[in-house]
């Protein structure tokens, strides 16, 4: 039996899928909120809540969802690591360098499993375009983009009028401050290339009356090792109908675009073989494609798909746990997290510098300490 712990409400988004797994617990509950404590472990039936995240370690889980404010993540992290449990952090990975650092340092001197809560990765049509990347359908990919445009402004206060954490830890910053729904699928599209570098720039500030640091938005491009270009945009400020999961994919034999009406338009596809003549070319619905989706999303239930995210949560805890269960790389690892976090970390720099370009580190196993800085 795998007993999990949660830590946060967000972590509650999870539920279904540990529920249809076989010899799961959710053995705990941890937040803050005594009323929400309450609520959610009798509507679950949780048996055990804690207040005290330390509390809910010293209990006998073996894995905590770790889906807490962002500047929680990495020391709730590292210390679940080091009470032998295995760790599902939601984004991003951390708030500094030097987090990112740490926490591969205790990932690796754990032996447990970290995996990335990135679940706009396992979106259906994020794992459709990557599957049709890996037949090899779009020919040699060279360039990709992703967007989250999504006005949150309120959530820097919450119900109660009180000050949120988002208005420091988010607003309070500038750059890229949440760059992981928009680079994690398109990195994945990208198989087995790194970013090299990073530049920021921003359109400025323009609705001053929210007191708010954040840039209007920000646009982000990431040099691939391979040489190949990513650009991004984060805008959670602007007026506007929100697009938090759109992404566009450019290669030598297709392209794919997503829908700019995230709930009513269609994803869009073309490839070389649809029409010779690519100056007279039309689009296709990637709908037509749908037979190539991996099995568990074409034989979904429609609980699944309702599991949150499109159902993307559903899928995304069925992979950790099986990680869990094999010791198997997770499909998101800690080098992965600690990539795609520090593009936003690293865009601080940049932008505050007009568009210097930054030098990403390569993360990976047994990272050598004089590579584990920040350079010009």
């Amino acid at each position: 039996m795998i007993k999990i712990g949660i830590a946060g409400a967000r972590g509650l988004s999870t539920v279904m899928g540990l529920r249809a797994a076989e010899d799961v617990e959710i053995a705990a509950l941890c937040d803050l909120d005594e009323a929400l404590l309450s609520e959610q472990s009798k509507k679950h039936g949780i048996g055990r809540t804690y207040r005290v995240f330390e509390d809910m370690l010293e209990s006998d889980i073996d894995a905590v969802i770790v889906a807490t404010p962002m500047q929680c993540h990495v020391p709730q992290s590292i210390a679940a690591l080091e009470a032998g449990k295995h760790v599902l952090c939601e984004v991003t990975a951390g708030v500094t360098m030097d987090e990112l650092f740490w926490l591969c340092e205790a990932v690796e001197q754990s032996g447990k499993i970290y995996m990335f809560a990135e679940n706009c990765c396992y979106l259906p049509h994020c794992r459709l375009v990557r599957e049709m990347v890996r037949r090899g359908m779009f020919g040699t990919v060279y360039y990709g983009e992703g967007e989250y445009l999504h006005n949150v402004r309120s959530l820097t206060t919450y119900p109660n009028g009180k000050t949120s954490w988002r208005k420091y830890w988010q607003f309070g910053k500038r750059g890229s401050f949440y760059p992981t729904h928009s680079i994690g699928p398109v990195m994945q599209w990208f198989e087995g290339d790194h970013i090299a570098s990073i530049s920021t720039f921003s359109s400025g500030r323009h609705y001053p009356e929210t007191g708010l640091r954040q840039d209007d938005t920000t646009v982000t491009m990431c040099q691939l090792e391979s040489g190949k270009l990513i650009r991004l945009r984060v805008d959670c400020m602007s007026n506007r109908p929100h697009n938090n999961t759109s992404y566009q994919l450019q290669g030598t034999k297709g392209v794919y675009q997503t829908a700019q009406d995230l709930y009513n338009g269609k994803d869009l596809v073309w490839l070389d073989t649809m029409d010779p003549d690519s100056a007279h070319a039309r689009w296709h619905d990637i709908e037509e494609f749908s037979d190539l989706l991996p099995e568990r999303y074409r034989n979904a239930t429609p609980e699944q798909k309702q599991a949150g995210h499109f159902g993307s949560d559903f899928f995304l805890v069925e992979d950790f746990l099986h990680s869990l269960r094999t010791g198997e790389k997770p499909d998101i690892d800690v080098y992965q997290a600690a990539e795609w976090t520090a593009v936003g970390l690293l865009s601080e720099l940049s932008v505050e510098n007009k568009g210097r370009a930054m030098e990403m580190p390569r993360f990976r196993p047994n990272m050598p300490w004089d590579e584990k800085a920040i350079r010009l």
